[in-house]
């Protein structure tokens, strides 16, 4: 393929081979491409959606040739993002993702029951709930099969949003008894940093809202006043108690808000 295809060709000619890889059923577009949020130079995110058992294999997207490194199932750490590849195709970056249907389906009923984990991912502060690959098919774009667009289940709108805003208090409160009385600078800004994910998960939880990230997690939640409590924060105890709890009161006044829309 030439790198001078226009995008929407470009886009067809991936997924084209992708949906020909043995055992896929559905290929998605997802992140900023599928949001139209995009800048020119935004990688693209595309999802291949199989069932175990039924022939799906790295191997097959290996065997495709493109420049990069391609991960076993379940190589990045096992969890609800088992795996994927990160490929330079025609001069692009291309970033593809493993979806089992079967975990997802389990993922949707979860959810739908108000029930979800959270689980440890790189690039996520606040770490990653279970029902992110059913937000995925809720704002990605399906290129080829047939998927589910689910809406936001109302019995996860409140555990979710309960759920995160407990996270965010208990996390500010141990800094505060931990952290900010011995003067440690590094551990109260990162506590602040985590819970503000939390507490913006919170809010969209709230709101119906589907995350599928934190790049904007959060202006998304209005709670980006956190940079400015971070900013000029030094090791004295009483100015890290200080930004603990104007960080403490933004957060409960944004979840607060969103919860006024249940």
């Amino acid at each position: 393929m030439r790198q001078d295809q226009d995008d929407e060709t470009f886009c067809a000619y991936v997924t084209e081979r992708l949906a020909a890889l043995p055992g896929v059923e559905a290929v998605a577009l997802g992140g900023s491409r599928a949001a139209g949020t995009h800048r020119p130079d935004s990688d693209w995110d595309f999802a291949v959606y199989y069932r175990a058992g039924n022939g799906f294999s790295p191997d097959g997207l290996r065997a495709l040739g493109w420049p990069g490194e391609v991960s076993g199932i379940g190589a990045w750490g096992g969890g609800v993002f088992n795996g994927g590849a990160w490929l330079e195709v025609s001069g692009r970056r291309v970033d593809v993702h493993y979806r089992d249907l079967d975990e997802v389906a389990h993922h949707l009923a979860e959810a739908r029951e108000g029930r979800f984990r959270v689980e440890r991912l790189m690039f996520h502060l606040a770490g990653v709930p279970t029902y992110i690959v059913v937000a995925e098919l809720a704002v990605n774009r399906a290129l080829h099969g047939s998927l589910p667009r689910p809406e936001y289940p109302g019995a996860l709108r409140l555990s979710a949003a309960g759920e995160w805003a407990d996270a965010a208090r208990l996390t500010l409160s141990y800094a505060r008894a931990a952290h900010a009385g011995r003067g440690h600078l590094a551990d109260c800004s990162g506590a602040v940093g985590r819970a503000a994910c939390e507490a913006a998960h919170a809010v969209l939880a709230a709101r119906g809202e589907w995350v599928t990230n934190e790049k904007r997690l959060l202006e998304r939640a209005g709670l980006r006043e956190t940079d400015r409590i971070l900013a000029g924060l030094t090791a004295e105890p009483g100015v890290l108690t200080t930004a603990l709890d104007r960080a403490a009161e933004l957060f409960e006044a944004a979840v607060e808000a969103a919860a006024r829309t249940v």
